[in-house]
């Protein structure tokens, strides 16, 4: 009896993280609205009231894709600390990694977030959980002498994700791509933020990244 509970429990655990990772992928290229629970199941290969056994309701289910998504990010920076030399290069890697993540998202995926309150709260909480960390790291890197001494780490911080939450609602992104705008607020702010020793890993980073690949 324990050892098929055992696999019961297994078994509905694997089909959670299934629904996850595929719902994921499906918001993220079409867009929250376009993708119904129906579309889910069928994608799955599994009936609709499987599908709302594990998830109640579409919201539920978008905040355990972004939680999922978060987790995952966490564990990537945790491994690149592990094998990187400073705190640019882990700034930079973590970049490829958003922009890997982000090349084939539709933009309304992010602007439809706001349009679900419980989904957007979470998406907010985890950016103030994140801040004490991030701004603990930039001025780690400050004392790596890749930093300036007289910035404000916490205020600059939180301009660049409200500049980012901002241009959400912004028409900018009927001219650029996301990855176009994410890679300008990204580089400006680092540009300016960064000495004579970082501004030169960063432009010798770019140099190599572009040359690779087409933005």
């Amino acid at each position: 009896m324990m050892i098929n509970l055992e696999k019961e429990n297994s078994s509905r655990a694997d089909l959670r993280k299934r629904i996850v990772r595929t719902s994921m992928e499906a918001f993220a290229t079409r867009g929250v609205k376009s993708v119904t629970m129906d579309d889910v199941a069928m994608m799955l290969g599994i009936s609709k009231r499987t599908l709302y056994e594990v998830f109640e309701d579409k919201e539920t289910l978008l905040i355990e894709c972004l939680s999922d998504h978060h987790d995952q990010m966490v564990v990537f920076m945790r491994e690149v600390l592990e094998t990187s030399t400073n705190v640019l290069e882990v700034i930079l890697k973590g970049y490829k990694k958003t922009i890997e993540d982000y090349r084939g998202t539709n933009i309304r995926f992010l602007q439809e977030i706001k349009k679900y309150p419980k989904v957007y709260e979470l998406v907010r909480n985890h950016r103030k959980r994140d801040h004490d960390a991030a701004v603990a790291f930039f001025k780690k890197g400050v004392e790596q002498g890749l930093f300036r001494t007289d910035v404000n780490f916490s205020i600059v911080h939180l301009l660049v994700h409200e500049q980012l939450d901002l241009l959400m609602t912004n028409e900018l992104f009927t001219q650029y791509s996301f990855m176009e705008v994410y890679e300008s607020i990204t580089f400006t702010f680092l540009r300016g933020v960064s000495t004579a020793k970082g501004a030169t890993i960063l432009e010798d980073f770019l140099i190599e990244y572009k040359s690779k690949n087409e933005f």
